[in-house]
């Protein structure tokens, strides 16, 4: 009996705070019934742009036929059903794999030679102590963000172009032209260093901001230990970011699968299919190229599932190494 008791008692309390939640939710909610009004009109924006048009994932599953209906959403209903169908048929092109691996190539590449980027920036600049020089840098290497892909690869090829500046200077110093907008070798690191020079500047907000909130009695006291400005970056500035960092890399790892849609289709051409083609720009070509939408669709479905497993796997490894993740 004395030890029936005690799970009684736990029991009960555990009821009594389940009932309390739901009693301060309650009131709460009748409390606050105005901004939950609020969230009315985004709840259905929500609906009508994200859950509805997510019955367009059975093309994928389906041979459909336009045809079929007299609306387009009539003739996905009325397309026959074909079940894996196309996902056997995308897994055994040899398009689809090349356009796959690329994919991975490339994104692996960013995250390597541009994830840090914005980090060191962020800390460096963060050390000047001229005012007007970090934020006229600042405001420099913003700048490129606002660029559309579509300009920033008129920048490029102008300058990269067998007749541009750079081939230019080569050539007057002895060198021969290189193909750098043509080359299948080259083409890859022309990607990673303009993505990273529009990019870098605006990236590195997050970490400015983080670096804003880290408390600075922790500095006063490393400076008054005889902490010099690099120990004081690497044993407090660092760590406070660990938290962010994470987030960032987390959300990075979950967009793995999308290298760069709209810079790799603004700047590539047919001669670097091979090093260049990327699930995105495969999907654009199927689906409304050659008007395979089922073939889109699923190649579509396949890229946002490697994305979702990407991005609780990268979760719950952060959670598992450092103690720290999104949820």
């Amino acid at each position: 009996m004395n030890k029936i008791a005690p799970d009684l008692s736990v029991s009960k309390t555990r009821e009594k705070a389940v009932q309390k939640k739901k009693e301060t939710f309650g009131r709460y909610f009748i409390k606050n019934y105005d901004l939950y009004l609020l969230l009315i009109p985004t709840l259905i924006f929500v609906f009508i742009f994200n859950i509805i048009p997510l019955y367009g994932i059975t093309l994928a599953f389906k041979d459909y036929n336009m045809f079929a209906g007299e609306t387009p959403w009539k003739s996905i209903g009325a397309s026959e059903w074909v079940g894996l169908k196309y996902f056997i048929n995308v897994f055994s092109r040899d398009d689809f794999l090349r356009a796959l691996r690329n994919t991975l190539i490339i994104s692996t590449y960013k995250i390597i030679f541009i994830f840090p980027l914005p980090i060191i920036f962020a800390i460096f600049l963060n050390e000047v102590k001229s005012v007007k020089f970090q934020k006229g840098l600042q405001l420099i290497v913003y700048l490129p963000h606002f660029l559309s892909w579509a300009v920033v690869a008129g920048i490029f090829v102008t300058l990269l172009s067998s007749t541009g500046v750079v081939n230019t200077i080569l050539t007057d110093l002895g060198f021969e032209r290189v193909k750098f907008m043509m080359d299948n070798n080259i083409f890859r690191k022309v990607l990673v260093f303009s993505d990273a020079w529009k990019e870098v500047g605006w990236s590195s907000i997050i970490y400015f901001a983080a670096i804003a909130g880290l408390d600075q009695e922790c500095y006063e006291s490393a400076r008054v230990d005889g902490a010099n400005r690099f120990q004081q970056m690497w044993h407090i500035t660092v760590p406070g970011l660990m938290p962010t960092i994470i987030l960032m890399l987390i959300i990075r790892v979950g967009n793995i699968m999308d290298a760069g849609f709209s810079q790799i289709f603004a700047m590539y051409n047919p001669t670097v299919y091979a090093s260049s083609d990327i699930i995105g720009t495969y999907v654009y070509r199927m689906g409304l190229g050659k008007m395979d939408f089922s073939t889109g669709t699923a190649v579509g479905l396949f890229n946002s599932l490697i994305g979702l497993i990407l991005v609780l796997s990268s979760n719950k490894l952060a959670k598992r190494a450092t103690g720290k993740s999104i949820w």
